[in-house]
């Protein structure tokens, strides 16, 4: 096939995000101030008025951005304000792009020797990445919201050091992706994806990492414990009010249930051989447990489908990645009352998060097994299973549910 056929749904998926960029860069960057300043107070250190530096989340709990987030935004403060903020826009807008590459590599590195026909590959990529784009641009464009921006990107890139059998830089990008947004906690569990004699390894890389970033804030400054409690209203439309939190404001114990619930759910994807899933089921246990509405947390869900529809199954529709964004976008706009829309955002968590751990889904040939990737490499290797897209090849010697490096030829991509 030629080039150029290969990489039409790329093209596709460019024009369609120049063309959601230019409809809201205009309006856009309505979060973007909170970055801007906490970019330019870290990079103030002890100079200033001391609310700088290492003591940020002390005097401003409302910073709720890691610090590779504010670090990363302080090299647009150099510019003119309006300058900088359609740069990091821009940027950001093509992170989305890049994102949706490295989800069709990822996928086409892990379907390798299964027989996987390509072609329905860049489909599914280009019908699923046409509904993760709107969202990405209202996160990153709309909102400017560059934390949540580095942090999906990170997971991404986390993602396809998976496939790639990578120990080191796959805990690299995950502990990269809770320096920009502490909420990428959730998707730690991929980390489980790999071999169990990786564990250790790209644990400690992404230990080491996370403890780089964070403690310097916690050692000179102990008021930086103020940022973890930080609450926000508890909007009616939230599914906390329908699981029966009334509080007015974010409760003591909603953050930590959170990440728990996102831990919980990711581990037993990973257990029940469903490691693409690890992204969505972190998302839903943020959207369902917080209690605040805001349209951008929608771009995590939609990064945890796209992963989901071109990773975790086969289909040739990428169907859950449209009715995210059918029931958790669409709805702001068709649905006026609060509780109504509280109730289907729990109900698109319940529904999605049973679907992706329970619904039988077609194995992926020498590399499908129910426990994942912690069954130990040196395990007898199942028989191929039949797929919907061509037999599966049997590759001698291979975990049955490891993510290795490949050891067969590669397919066209």
């Amino acid at each position: 096939m030629p080039p150029t056929r290969q990489r039409m749904h790329l093209v596709l998926l460019t024009a369609w995000t120049v063309l959601w960029f230019a409809v809201v860069e205009p309006h856009g960057g309505f979060s973007w101030h909170y970055l801007r300043d906490g970019g330019a107070l870290l990079y103030q250190g002890s100079a200033g008025d001391g609310t700088g530096g290492l003591n940020l989340y002390a005097h401003h709990p409302e910073l709720q951005m890691g610090p590779v987030s504010f670090l990363v935004a302080g090299v647009f403060n150099p510019f003119p304000e309006a300058t900088g903020q359609f740069l990091a826009a821009a940027l950001m807008s093509l992170l989305g792009l890049v994102i949706t590459v490295l989800a069709g590599r990822s996928a086409a590195e892990h379907f390798l020797g299964t027989g996987t026909n390509h072609r329905r590959l860049r489909r599914r990529v280009l019908i699923a990445g046409l509904a993760f784009i709107p969202m990405w641009i209202e996160v990153a464009v709309r909102f400017g919201h560059l934390d949540d921006v580095l942090a999906l990107f990170f997971t991404a890139l986390a993602v396809r050091f998976l496939t790639r059998g990578n120990p080191a830089a796959t805990g690299v990008c995950l502990a990269l992706a809770m320096d920009a947004k502490p909420t990428a906690l959730a998707f730690l569990p991929l980390l489980l994806a790999l071999p169990r004699r990786q564990w250790l390894r790209a644990g400690l890389w992404c230990a080491a990492l996370v403890a780089l970033a964070w403690l310097p804030f916690f050692l000179d400054s102990p008021g930086t414990v103020a940022a973890a409690r930080f609450t926000i209203p508890n909007h009616p439309a939230s599914a906390l009010r329908w699981l029966g939190v009334g509080d007015p404001e974010t409760p003591g114990w909603d953050r930590p249930a959170q990440a728990a619930l996102g831990l919980t759910l990711g581990t037993l994807a990973v257990w029940r051989g469903r490691w693409a899933a690890v992204v969505l089921l972190g998302a839903n246990a943020r959207i369902v447990l917080d209690p605040s509405v805001y349209t951008y947390y929608t771009a995590s869900v939609l990064l945890g489908t796209l992963l989901w529809d071109v990773i975790g199954q086969r289909r040739l529709v990428p169907w859950w990645s449209w009715l995210a964004l059918l029931t958790l976008y669409g709805s702001v706009f068709a649905v006026p009352d609060d509780a109504a829309r509280g109730l289907i955002r729990l109900g698109f968590v319940a529904v999605s998060t049973a679907y992706v751990l329970l619904w039988p889904v077609r194995e992926r040939g020498a590399r499908a097994g129910r426990r994942g990737a912690s069954t130990d490499a040196a395990a007898r290797p199942r028989p191929p299973a039949r797929t919907d897209e061509g037999p599966a090849a049997r590759i001698p010697g291979q975990s049955p549910g490891a993510i290795t490096p490949a050891a067969a030829p590669r397919a066209e991509r």
